[in-house]
């Protein structure tokens, strides 16, 4: 603190003898000390006597100077009477124990008794008063407080206070009124007021505990003049700059708190309460609020914090009575002044009372009714628009209307209704709740819509603001009135446009908001209702956030998704009231029990329901989007819950309901019909529902079905207990029941036929369950389920589309009676017998037929149930039925070129004598529409190790557009109309559209979607029956669809679905195909046409170049270079995915040849294939054959490499091509190195081999060194592999028979080009 503290326990003599021995070893160090303290203290003095920046006129200011001159010299003449040995003490003396000059104005006191003189003041007090540590304030604050407490007490029992007085006046003047104060609590108090105005670190702060504890404490101060001294001290002069201005002006504002928060004022109003002090001071504070608008809120709290020390009497004695506060109630309405508001609010409720000052501001009698009326709301409206000012803050005065709008009483009686939901639809009407609803409508029609929404961004930030402050008290049942259409219209504006200032206040707004109802389905259910009835149901899409979706999405118990459910059914109704719990009626519980022998109908609710709701609002209720919201959200609601099975099933039949009722039927009396046989009341939209809406409930049925069917177990009765009924049977009997109700008809008439085929689907659904429910839990109930799903899906899409399935449906139920009635066991059987000949193929072709008509116009649901039934079929597909598959995937709308010859030549597709992926056709194509590119240079080879996986969607990242030439009825050529129509029912639709329309984009898309559900039961069927022969069959015809040049054409997806199949499915599946049926010889052949592909060389595309004008011809020039380099690089794209098919499918047959374990005399038809796959390579440049993929072949089958090996070195060596020489060598070495293991066990056996292949080695060697390549890696590549010869050449003792068959000249070339490997080997013959 700068200087030791003396203990009010020393005595005036202990300080007296302190100060002689100091005077006496140090004179002249205490006379230079004084001098610096008391020059500290003139300068702090100076520093502090008026407030900083004010400017006090030429006068004032010339009699400070003369008063401060004339206090120096009396100090001085003081301490050189000191210094002279003079006998009398010194007015003031430093402490002794003070190391800091600045500390004291005086020394030591003695007592007042005998000597006349007070204590000191340390002027450190007042600088740690601004310190940012608020304990070292406060102890300050003590400190101060302590001495001069200490210092007032000795002056008051001095004998002679003139004498003081006159002595030392400490810049305290004497007409201050502060004439029973000591001058160093004077000076104490004039600093205080000065410091308040400082905005040095928190100098206001530290100033003002600084002042409120003297005047707490020290009775001896006089508030009238206290309050003066303030006025005058902080006063504000003309002169002054608008930062000084403040600066006072906020000086006053702490010194009236201070004041006011000392408790003397209260003090004494008792001991005389005829005194007008409270008066003087509520005109003093109100008159400084009243100077600038910044200081009316805070002028206020120090007010009411005044005001909550005061009596009720005092308050509307001295407080309502001041002039300024009437004048200043008087003016707020007009001024637009919310303190004031906030002021007559709060001393209402300290008086209890109606008084006259209050009549502008607040209603007569007052009530929170009254206030929140709509004349009252008008008549304030300037005040709380007003409050704006204060923002980003929120002004004060909206926790006061907040706390009128939401008392505790209806907070408390919320929760208590919300622990206790099932009191809740029968509790009483509440007068506290209903006026709180009045008023929340008022505030919010009035003031929210009609006053901030409508006007500037300021008060649309303030009415965010006010929502958010409301938040934590709001009930959930209010959020409707605030959430309002104009309010959510307005948060949708902000957020779609992110340029806007407030697009962050809107941001954060609907942050706290999500943060609200995180926790609480009420309020979640009550947000997300709010926002999209008000939005027509796109809040997300205008605003492109995700808030709609994850409000749905965050159900997760059956009451949160029942509640949600239950308002989205009323939504859609158009109903005004919408509950705020589920129904309590017994079918919203459990599964209504759907017995026949119930009541069937009544409609005599259905007027009465009509006239219950002719006061709701609009004519033609909810929009259609907002409806197609409700019923894409209806689906969804299970998908995120986390719910038991029992209670997933309750909240899916209800969903499955509300869609049947809305989707498949209307009322023909009135909106409302009932039924007793379901116990429940079913209501319709007073609009009629659109067709499209209509639509939209049956694709979201079919949808809600299909989900069911891969969560749910096939029905089973087990331990003689009933199993309640799943999703199908449940809609089928309801559905049932509807049809019964005389008053409620399909939402569309349908024809004969399609009414005979509904009728007829109903009957197999109901004979398919009862032949489920016999079988258990058996593989035979799978597959009954299974077509029971697809029977309703059948249905539904027939009242779908009228008119397009009827045809379809006769079938399916023929192939269902068929499948039961045969026990579903003809099905595996092997095929003997006659009459299973007959019988068996015709169920099973059927049946695909059927599935594969379906497949080209149905909806994603139908497909999944299409493909859940192929599963459980598709081990008793037969060859037939799979060979229309496959000639699905193989057709085209465009036939080739050679058409009728491939129609003789492919009615048989498993032919053997069919051209494997056509590849001859089309050879013959390329030759006569393209010229031949000649290929590269030998020695640079392309890399085919790239896997097709890579390289087709980079070849295409996107689906190329249709072929416009397609469209063109010459394609049609080679078919004629008898054989067009021969065909499949559904290609041949797919024909038909394609001759009736101008453009075939509509014909080949769809005939490129219909390949891909086709692909789709393909995939299951190989995954269902890996090892089956057949997969042999799939796969030839898929390989030729993935080569078939119009197959990348007409879609990329389509070319690379086909690839992901045959790899995973096929060449990766975990079975290979062995059965006996596959032979050999096709095998031999399959394997030489993959081969032929491999090798197959790359043909450039090069186009032929039209006469082209001199003037454009560099433009056409630049064209025709883009143009040849795509059709270049999608012909490279379709090489390299063909080559690496080809080598693939190379080693998938190697595989299965490998697995059936065939004799060596059988395997030569195999090692020919290989034989002329190496003579190829190493006579010919044509052959495109890698050596690595060789390598690999060789790898994986080593009894091939052992049986070529003769043959790869003889053709090695006599090649006339180095460079083939030279890329063997690898593939060489690798044989060499399995076929003659070096080991004790087989050394004898592999010096046997190594000698019969040691002349055509060393012929091998002395061609490679007698010409070696050019290129380094080459020559590198010739040293490692002969080093790898020879070592194993001397490995096995046979240096000298190699060297021998080098011969003298070869081994000079070998010593020229190989050096020291060579010298070293030839070492090892000693």
């Amino acid at each position: 603190m700068g200087s030791k503290k003396r203990s009010s326990a020393e005595t005036s003599e202990d300080v007296e003898k302190n100060q002689t021995d100091l005077i006496m070893k140090k004179k002249k160090s205490k006379s230079d000390k004084m001098k610096t303290v008391l020059s500290a203290d003139d300068t702090d003095a100076a520093a502090a006597a008026a407030p900083p920046g004010v400017a006090s006129s030429g006068k004032d200011m010339e009699k400070k100077k003369k008063r401060k001159a004339s206090d120096k010299e009396r100090r001085r003449a003081a301490l050189e009477n000191n210094d002279g040995g003079a006998s009398r003490p010194d007015p003031m003396a430093v402490d002794s124990n003070s190391d800091d000059p600045e500390t004291s104005l005086a020394a030591a006191s003695s007592d007042s008794s005998s000597s006349g003189k007070l204590p000191e003041l340390p002027l450190n007090y007042f600088r740690d008063l601004a310190s940012s540590d608020a304990s070292v304030r406060e102890a300050a604050a003590a400190s101060l407080v302590s001495r001069l407490q200490e210092i007032q007490k000795q002056y008051e029992m001095l004998p002679d206070k003139e004498s003081v007085d006159g002595g030392l006046m400490l810049e305290a003047e004497k007409n201050d009124g502060l004439d029973n104060c000591a001058p160093h609590l004077r000076y104490a108090l004039r600093r205080l007021i000065r410091g308040v105005s400082s905005s040095r670190e928190c100098a206001r702060q530290g100033f003002a505990l600084g002042l409120t504890l003297p005047v707490s404490i020290i009775s001896s101060i006089n508030m009238e003049s206290l309050l003066k001294l303030i006025s005058d001290s902080l006063s504000v002069s003309s002169s002054m700059k608008g930062q000084d201005v403040k600066e006072c002006l906020l000086g006053r504002l702490f010194a009236y708190g201070a004041i006011a928060r000392s408790g003397r004022l209260v003090e004494d109003w008792q001991s005389d309460k005829d005194s007008q002090i409270i008066k003087e001071f509520t005109n003093a504070v109100i008159g400084l609020a009243a100077k600038k608008h910044y200081l009316q809120e805070p002028a206020v709290h120090v007010l009411l914090n005044f005001v909550e020390k005061l009596p009720t009497e005092a308050v509307v004695a001295h407080v309502m009575e001041a002039p300024e506060l009437q004048k200043w109630f008087e003016q707020a309405t007009e001024a637009g002044n919310p303190d004031a508001l906030l002021l007559a609010l709060k001393l209402r409720e300290k008086i209890s009372a109606d008084h006259p000052v209050f009549n502008k501001l607040l209603p007569v009698p007052f009530s929170s009714a009254n206030f929140f009326s709509a004349d009252h709301l008008s008549a304030i409206g300037n005040c709380l628009k007003e409050s704006t000012f204060c923002q980003p803050r929120v002004h004060s005065i909206w926790s006061a209307i907040r706390d009128m709008l939401l008392p505790e009483a209806v907070v408390q009686s919320e929760d208590i209704t919300s622990s206790s939901k099932k009191q809740k639809r029968n509790r009483k009407s509440n007068p506290v709740e209903d006026e709180a609803t009045n008023n929340i409508k008022n505030f919010c029609g009035i003031f929210m819509e009609g006053t901030l929404l409508s006007s500037s961004h300021d008060r649309k930030h303030l009415a965010f603001d006010i929502l958010l402050l409301l938040l934590p008290k709001l009930p959930a049942s209010f959020i409707q009135h605030f959430l309002s259409l104009k309010f959510v219209q307005c948060l949708m504006d902000i957020l779609s446009t992110k340029e806007s200032w407030l697009h962050k206040v809107a941001t954060h707004f609907l942050v706290e908001l999500m943060n609200w109802v995180k926790d609480d389905d009420t309020k979640r259910v009550a947000v997300t209702m709010a926002l999209q009835k008000h939005s027509e149901g796109k809040f997300d899409n205008v605003t492109r956030t995700k808030t709609v979706k994850g409000l749905a999405a965050d159900f997760e118990t059956e009451e949160g998704c029942t509640l949600f459910l239950q308002n989205l059914m009323n939504l859609f109704v158009d109903e005004q009231h919408v509950p705020e719990e589920p129904s309590s009626m017994k079918w919203a519980q459990e599964p209504s029990s759907l017995n026949s022998d119930q009541s069937q109908t009544t409609d005599d609710n259905s007027e009465i329901g009509s006239n219950e709701e002719k006061d709701s609002v609009g004519a033609t209720g909810n929009s259609d989007a907002l409806k197609s919201w409700v019923i894409e959200s209806l689906s969804g609601i299970l998908k995120h819950a986390k719910l038991a099975p029992e209670a997933k099933l309750r909240v899916h039949n209800q969903i499955l309901k509300f869609l049947a009722v809305q989707g498949l039927f209307v009322a023909s009396l009135g909106t409302e019909v009932t039924s007793f046989e379901l116990q429940e009341k079913f209501k319709w939209p007073k609009t009629a529902t659109p067709t499209a809406l209509c639509k939209m409930c049956i694709e979201q049925l079919q949808l809600l079905l299909s989900n069911s069917q891969k969560i749910e177990n096939p029905l089973s009765k087990a331990n003689g207990l009933e199993q309640p009924d799943d999703p199908v049977s449940y809609f089928m009997r309801f559905l049932s029941t509807l049809q019964n109700i005389p008053s409620v008809s399909l939402f569309r008439s349908l024809d004969e036929e399609d009414e005979n085929a509904v009728k007829e689907l109903q009957e197999t659904e109901s004979k398919l369950l009862k032949e489920e429910r016999n079988s258990g839990l058996s593989a035979d109930a799978k597959k009954i389920h299974s077509l029971r799903h697809l029977v309703v899906q059948m249905l539904l899409q027939i009242l779908l589309h009228p008119g397009e399935f009827s045809e379809a449906a006769a079938q399916l139920s023929v192939c269902c009676d068929k499948a039961f009635k045969l026990s579903l066991d003809l099905l595996r059987s092997d095929g003997e017998g006659e009459a299973d000949e007959e019988e068996e193929p015709a169920v099973m072709d059927v049946l695909v037929d059927t599935l594969l008509s379906l497949l080209p116009h149905s909806s994603a649901p139908m497909r999944s149930s299409i493909e859940q039934v192929f599963k459980y079929f598709c081990q008793d597909v037969t060859n037939d039925g799979l060979l229309r598959m496959l000639r699905v995937i193989k057709r085209d709308l465009k036939p080739a070129r050679h058409q009728k010859k491939k129609d003789s030549d492919s009615k048989d597709l498993g032919d053997d004598d069919e051209d494997f992926l056509a590849l001859e056709e089309e050879e013959e194509e390329e030759e006569e529409n393209e010229e031949m590119g000649e290929t590269g240079e030998s020695d640079e080879q392309t890399d085919d190790s790239e896997t097709v996986t890579g390289v087709v969607p980079r070849a295409v990242d996107k689906e190329a557009p249709e072929n416009s030439e397609d469209s063109d009825d010459s394609s049609d050529d080679g078919m004629d109309d008898d054989a067009m129509f021969r065909m499949d029912t559904y290609l041949a639709q797919i024909f038909k559209e394609k001759r009736n329309q101008p453009g075939g984009e509509t014909a080949q898309s769809q005939l490129v979607l219909f390949k891909l559900r086709v692909l789709s039961l393909l995939e299951i069927y190989l995954h269902e029956n890996p090892g089956n022969p057949q997969v042999m069959t799939v796969y030839t015809n898929l390989a030729q669809a993935l080569v078939n040049p119009s197959t990348a054409e007409s879609s990329q997806q389509l070319l690379q679905r086909l690839w992901g199949i045959i790899q995973k499915k096929i060449f990766k599946a975990k079975e290979i195909p062995r059965d006996e049926s596959i032979e050999l010889p096709a095998l031999a052949s399959l394997l030489e046409k993959n081969l032929k592909l491999v090798a197959k060389p790359f043909k450039s595309k090069s186009g032929v170049d039209p006469e082209v004008d001199p003037a454009k011809k560099k433009l056409a020039a630049w064209r025709r270079e883009k143009m040849n380099q795509t059709k270049q690089s999608a012909a490279w794209s379709r090489y390299k995915m063909i080559s690496n098919l080809a080598q693939n499918s190379t080693y998938w047959v190697l595989k299965i040849i490998e697995a059936r374990k065939f004799s060596e005399t059988e395997l030569e038809s195999i090692l020919d294939v290989f034989r002329n796959v190496l003579v190829g390579y190493f006579d010919t440049k044509k052959s495109q054959m890698k050596i690595d993929f060789l390598e690999q072949v060789f790898r994986r089958r080593p009894w091939i490499a052992h049986q070529l090996f003769g043959l790869l070195l003889e053709k090695s060596g006599t090649t006339k091509f180095d460079y083939r020489r030279v890329e063997s060598l690898e593939l060489i070495t690798e044989t060499l190195r399995s076929l003659v293991p070096i080991n004790v066990d087989t050394e004898e056996d592999s010096k046997q081999k190594m000698e019969t292949y040691l002349e055509n080695l060393s012929h091998l060697i002395k061609g490679l060194v007698g010409k070696m390549p050019d290129k380094h890696a080459r020559r590198a590549l010739v040293r490692k592999s002969c080093g790898r010869i020879f070592q194993m050449v001397s490995s096995l003792k046979l240096t000298k028979s190699l060297l021998e068959g080098l011969g003298p000249d070869g081994q000079t070339a070998c010593e020229t080009a190989l050096g020291d490997t060579f010298l070293k080997f030839k070492k090892t013959e000693e």
